[in-house]
């Protein structure tokens, strides 16, 4: 009893208590009021106007009138608002007291008067634009600051409202000493927010997105607009935009349920919204400060990891390149350049990603302005192919045990994937090239190949070995095959220059049948001036070569100078390549569409000779088969040289040589079809056991396609001599078998196979003389070889005396030789005087007689010619 007593005493003290505040703060009110209206009597009218409009800001009955209903009193704030235009000095104290009443009223949860402050500094400044609105901007922002420190989300959400309202507001001069450290911070924070609720999740993200959006635009179309560019505040926009930009539904989906249909509205969808800010930043983005945009992506997409896969990465550099001005496209180029640098010990997957990525901003580049950065894209991609091919070489040379070669097989094929994105990308980008620029791209990749036995090649490949660099080889031919892509050149001189076919037609790249054909394919690219490779694609005896359409020009003096410096060189490389054991159907069918190209775009009489005696030595060569070649290739041959010459037949239309051709192809139709490509490369096709019981007129014969050929004017006399292809120094130095075996003696065909007469035999005569020098050669440089080591092993291990010694005694003996020879020069010109033209006295059987000596045989002394 006695405890409910005493609360209830103390329930009435705390209603006194209450009733005297009220009653205090009653009083308060009515002594400022009749203040403010004693000091009325004494003011100006415009002091009297100022008097009450701050009594309406001061009073409960000014703007804050019935809260519950209207919110904010029209009339009154209509009257603050004339007032404010009308007196814009005054500004700042209004913009005072309704920063510190918000501020009051944020720490008291007070939300339908801090509501109402702010729309009333909305419309104050939305109204009044002076320069006297400054210090009124000062208090506004300090407002919009604490709103976004509180932890409600609307009234972040207000601040924010707020905040992009004053940002679309463009000032008359510039703010020196305004910085927006802080809104960019928290803008920031509030796009990564991870509210429980996901609409208000949604809602807060908007929010701060429009505010980095809104200090973008503020701050740009001020003076001190690079300010916004600072690393410090791009690192932390840039990864805020992109954020929002991904696709985050596993997160969502952690953190609650996905948000309603209505927030992911297009309008208020947070990706949409993100991806315009970064559309309009990078937009906004100069020369100076390009960098700083787009480095803070990069470090996204690795914390992330979104390289592999790497669509959203794809997605990323797609806006970059289509929202920057094309002048800075090349800024772009290098960081992705750099930044593949830096990964490049990373995941062949990631280094994918970021290939397939440089290869889209290429793309895009490529059809603007790209600056000096093309020589930097090739070099970087290509030091990649190599690091590429080095990890893919040491991959295969660790494994071992079976898990290890299951994860070398991944790698393998994960390496394989960097290297098709470097070709790619070198392809793409070098087909979208200008002429010059692409045949300066052509010589630095062909200055890439390495080449066994030169030093041309600046690629280091000491790492790689035979596999490794047999890679790499195949690699760069792949590069310069889509770079040769499309390339048409008005001679021929411009597409294959000396520099650049001497390495392309290199030995030490036919070892390989996919070198060859690669090697093939680019001649094919450079050479088909007019687009008819198409139309030759396959080997195949075709009926009638006009139905083709093939589209040629005259032969120019540039080209014929080209064959008359070169032909022999193509020439050689079509022999040898043909004679290869490892061809397949490819390398015939592409070796004969390098025969059809040279027609067509190169040949004029001359030429057209010079290859017929090509396809005789072949054809020949087959027969002979000095190389012992499996009976598939001899006849893949013959059928090689039975297409070749019936395309060139029709070409050059002389009736005589179409008939022999025609009349030979029929015959091989009826007796030996594995003579023809449409057999010989088909499946299951029965081999002949020798081609020694076959008869002649089965055979293109010498004599008949002369006899054809003169009857037109042609010059046939060089047909007689058989076609032996030049042996080059490159020759010797090559790991292939060395073709000097192969040409040094020419042997005589069987006469039951193609008569004698078909065929000039060129022997070289081999005598015992010969074999005896040849024997005595070989052992003096044998002799020579061990003299010089010996004299090598000298110097490096004898004592230093020894060696001064030996060499002090060869110097005084040479000195003695020479001086004894002086002397006795000397001594002869002082005993015997010098002849005279009267002449000499001399005695002969006791006779005494003069010899007389002519002037010109004389010699005189230097000093006394002149």
């Amino acid at each position: 009893m006695s405890v409910l007593c005493d609360f209830i005493l103390f329930e009435q003290e705390c209603i006194v208590a209450v009733l005297l505040c009220v009653l205090a703060t009653n009083a308060w009110w009515t002594t400022y009021s009749l203040k403010i209206q004693k000091s009325l009597e004494h003011m100006v009218p415009g002091d009297k106007m100022e008097a009450r409009l701050w009594r309406s800001v001061n009073d409960r009955q000014g703007i804050y009138f019935d809260l519950q209903a209207d919110g904010l009193v029209k009339a009154d704030m209509e009257k603050l608002t004339f007032y404010a235009v009308s007196a814009p000095e005054k500004l700042d104290r209004i913009g005072s007291y309704l920063a510190e009443r918000l501020s009051r009223d944020v720490v008291r949860h007070r939300s339908g008067y801090v509501l109402i402050a702010m729309e009333a500094l909305d419309q104050l400044l939305m109204a009044c634009h002076s320069q006297s609105i400054k210090p009124f901007v000062e208090s506004f922002l300090h407002m919009v600051a604490k709103l976004l420190e509180s932890g409600e989300p609307k009234l972040q959400v207000l601040g924010t409202n707020s905040f992009v309202k004053f940002a679309n507001i463009e000032e008359d001069t510039p703010s020196y000493h305004r910085r927006y450290d802080f809104f960019v911070s928290r803008f920031s924070a509030m796009c990564h927010s991870c509210h429980t609720d996901p609409e208000t999740r949604t809602e807060i993200r908007i929010a701060g997105i429009r505010g980095i959006q809104g200090v973008v635009r503020k701050t740009v179309n001020d003076e001190l607009r690079a300010t916004i560019w600072e690393p410090q505040h791009m690192d932390k926009i840039v990864p805020s935009l992109l954020f929002n930009m991904q696709k985050t539904e596993e997160v969502d989906s952690r953190i609650g349920p996905p948000p309603s249909p209505s927030a992911t509205d297009k309008e208020e969808n947070p990706a949409v919204l993100a991806e315009n800010c970064f559309r309009e930043l990078l937009g906004r983005a100069t020369f100076g400060n390009m960098n700083n945009a787009v480095r803070p992506v990069f470090a996204h997409l690795d914390h992330h990891k979104l390289w592999d896969p790497n669509e959203f990465a794809v997605h990323c550099f797609k806006i970059i390149m289509y929202s920057i001005q094309a002048q800075y496209s090349h800024h772009v180029i290098q960081e992705i350049l750099g930044h593949l640098d830096a990964r490049k010990k990373d995941s062949p997957r990631v280094r994918a990603g970021i290939i397939q990525v440089l290869l889209e901003a290429v793309a895009i580049a490529a059809k603007g302005s790209i600056g000096p950065t093309v020589l930097e894209v090739f070099n970087t991609l290509l030091k990649h192919l190599r690091l590429s091919v080095e990890f893919e070489a040491n991959d295969l040379q660790g494994g071992s045990s079976g898990s290890a070669n299951f994860n070398t097989s991944s790698k393998d094929n994960d390496e394989k994937i960097v290297q098709n994105a470097i070709i790619q990308t070198i392809g793409f980008f070098g087909s979208n090239l200008p002429d010059y620029q692409r045949s300066e791209i052509m010589m630095f990749i062909m200055g890439k190949v390495p080449v066994f036995g030169t030093s041309t090649h600046t690629l280091d490949i000491s790492q790689l070995g035979d596999l490794g660099t047999r890679r790499i080889q195949i690699m760069l031919l792949r590069s310069l095959l889509m770079v040769t892509s499309g390339y048409k050149a008005k001679t021929i001189v411009t597409a294959l220059p000396g520099s650049f076919l001497d390495p392309l037609l290199s030995p030490s790249l036919m070892e390989d049948y996919e070198l060859r054909q690669l090697v093939l394919e680019v001649m094919h690219n450079l050479m088909d001036r007019h687009d008819n490779r198409a139309k030759l694609r396959g080997i195949r005896i075709i009926p009638d070569v006009a139905d083709l359409k093939i589209k040629r020009e005259k032969i120019c003096r540039q080209d014929t100078s080209f064959m008359k410096k070169n032909g022999q060189q193509l020439y050689r490389h079509i022999y040898l390549g043909c004679k290869e054991e490892d061809n397949v159907q490819k390398n015939y069918e592409l070796l004969y569409t390098s025969l059809a190209l040279i027609t067509i775009e190169l040949a004029n009489e001359e030429v057209v000779i010079d290859l017929i005696r090509l396809a005789i030595a072949l054809q020949d060569s087959a027969i002979i088969n000095e190389d012992n070649l499996p009976m598939f290739h001899r006849c893949g041959i013959m059928a090689l040289v039975a297409a070749y010459l019936n395309f060139v037949s029709q070409m050059i239309a002389v009736p005589a040589f179409c008939q022999h051709v025609s009349k030979v192809i029929e015959i091989r139709t009826m007796e030996a079809p594995y003579f023809l490509p449409e057999h010989i490369f088909r499946d299951k096709c029965m081999l002949p056991k020798s081609l020694e019981k076959h008869d002649k007129n089965v055979y293109f014969l010498t004599n008949k396609i002369a006899e054809s050929l003169g009857g037109s004017g042609y010059s046939v006399e060089r047909l007689s001599v058989p076609y032996v292809p030049q042996v080059t120094d490159e020759d010797r130095l090559s790991r292939r078998k060395s073709i000097v075996d192969t040409v040094s003696i020419q042997v005589d065909i069987l006469p039951n196979s193609i008569p004698s007469d078909d065929v000039v035999s060129n022997t070289e005569e081999i005598t015992f003389e010969a074999l005896k020098k040849a024997i005595d050669t070989s052992g003096m440089e044998e002799q020579e070889k061990e003299k010089r080591r010996l004299v090598i092993e000298k110097f490096q291990k004898a004592p230093f005396e020894e060696i001064a010694a030996q060499c002090e005694s060869k110097v005084s003996e040479h000195m003695a030789n020479l001086l004894h020879d002086r002397l006795a020069q000397i001594l002869e010109l002082t005993i015997r005087p010098p002849p005279s033209p009267s002449g000499t006295l001399t005695i002969t059987s006791g006779h005494t007689q003069y010899q007389s000596v002519p002037v010109y045989e004389m010699k005189f002394p230097d000093l006394c010619v002149y």
